[in-house]
């Protein structure tokens, strides 16, 4: 298999796709393009950028992915100004099956069903890729943004898809405001939609989940009242007070999403030790214009759950992050693969800027990929999706490195 990565931030979008695909092309010496994953800012025009990649790479290849808030390649992160980012795939054993879904706004689920429906599910189906709008509705003066729930999208595809096949990818996102992003969903610029890519053939596929929230103070809560994704009583008061006591003021009601706090669901033993690896996070989008309640990014809880407040944790993030890439890349050179090529979808809370830290979590991979000489393309996700305990899974405040390999 060959690859090659590009990179731009050019405020003229036609020219960024251009530059792109041209350095991706050189870089990885392709003549045949055979699939692209593509991502750039919301400040970079999508349509336009989209017919720049394909001046480049022809009309044959298809290119998947969109919006996104920020580009990792192996030289460079960036969320400022317009940056966007390619990865361009050549080779004879890769089998990939794109099709994509509409009118995800308004039921997810039907939405995942459809698109599992339109793939074609090969006998040897290894991994289905799909990206989806994160953003259901954008944020206002008043209410916090409203976004596409993925528990559902999930489910109708698996009731399409056979089990084996694990589902990755990510909720897209082109901004910290969640303005509506935009999907490459194969052969045209979209939004409210879902996209898969399903892989066959003789490529390998290994995945691993990067953490990095630890628990507040260990104290299980239920949450009493809630509709949708606003949960509005926990333990039978109202969840808003609660949060300005831990905080010790109001501050954080400025915030969307909310910087440092988070909620913990525990998908493991609930009285065993605590294990990361077991949770799956929720982000809060902000509170409630009653001053009462908080919004969720996903709609996937309900009255009667128990949870853990989570503190966001810097330093247990770059933990998470160099253990379990460097377990990734062991794994592979153990069952005697050649990695060929990396994405990592990170979840934009993890940035540097969001998260207050000197340094970025991607530059851990970016150095692990450099050591290793793979090619790698990463971008900044609103929701990142991998198996969990055995599970598909939407998550939260996570980073999810995807490697292709050979052998």
């Amino acid at each position: 298999m060959k690859v090659g990565i590009g990179y731009t931030n050019n405020h003229d979008a036609f020219v960024s796709g251009k530059i792109a695909a041209e350095a991706a092309l050189a870089g990885g010496k392709i003549e045949k393009p055979a699939f692209i994953l593509a991502f750039s800012h919301h400040q970079v025009d999508a349509e336009a950028f989209f017919r720049g990649l394909r001046t480049v790479v022809g009309a044959g290849p298809p290119i998947i992915g969109g919006s996104a808030v920020g580009v990792i390649t192996n030289d460079v992160v960036s969320y400022e100004g317009f940056p966007a980012g390619v990865a361009v795939l050549q080779s004879d054993g890769l089998d990939v099956e794109i099709a994509c879904s509409g009118d995800l706004d308004l039921d997810e689920r039907r939405a995942g069903k459809r698109l599992a429906d339109k793939l074609v599910h090969k006998a040897d189906g290894k991994l289905l890729l799909i990206f989806y709008d994160s953003v259901k509705t954008p944020p206002t003066a008043s209410m916090p943004p409203v976004m596409n729930a993925s528990p559902p999208l999930i489910q109708g595809l698996e009731e399409g898809m056979p089990s084996s096949v694990p589902i990755l990818g990510a909720g897209l996102v082109g901004d910290f405001a969640f303005n509506p992003p935009k999907q490459f969903n194969g052969y045209a610029v979209a939004g409210q939609n879902a996209v898969g890519a399903l892989f066959s053939g003789a490529c390998h596929h290994y995945y691993q989940i990067m953490h990095g929230m630890t628990p507040l103070d260990g104290i299980r809560h239920t949450i009493t009242k809630m509709e949708g994704a606003l949960i509005h009583e926990v333990d039978g008061r109202p969840v808003a007070e609660m949060i300005d006591a831990m905080y010790g003021n109001q501050n954080w009601r400025e915030q969307s999403p909310v910087r440092r706090l988070a909620i913990g669901i525990d998908h493991g033993d609930p009285y065993g030790d605590y294990r990361e690896e077991n949770y799956v996070g929720r982000l809060i989008t902000g509170v409630l214009p009653d001053g009462k309640g908080i919004a969720m990014f996903e709609p996937d809880l309900d009255v009667g759950t128990e949870f853990l407040f989570m503190l966001r944790d810097s330093g247990k993030m770059m933990e998470s992050a160099a253990k379990n890439c460097s377990d990734l890349i062991r794994r592979i050179a153990k069952d005697g693969k050649r990695p060929v090529f990396g994405c990592y979808i990170d979840c934009a809370g993890r940035t540097a800027l969001a998260s207050d830290t000197l340094h970025e979590e991607s530059d851990i991979i970016r150095e692990h990929f450099n050591r290793i000489q793979v090619p790698l393309l990463g971008f900044y996700s609103g929701v990142e999706v991998a198996p969990l305990l055995g599970k598909s899974r939407g998550l939260d405040w996570t980073g999810v490195l995807w490697v292709m390999a050979e052998g």
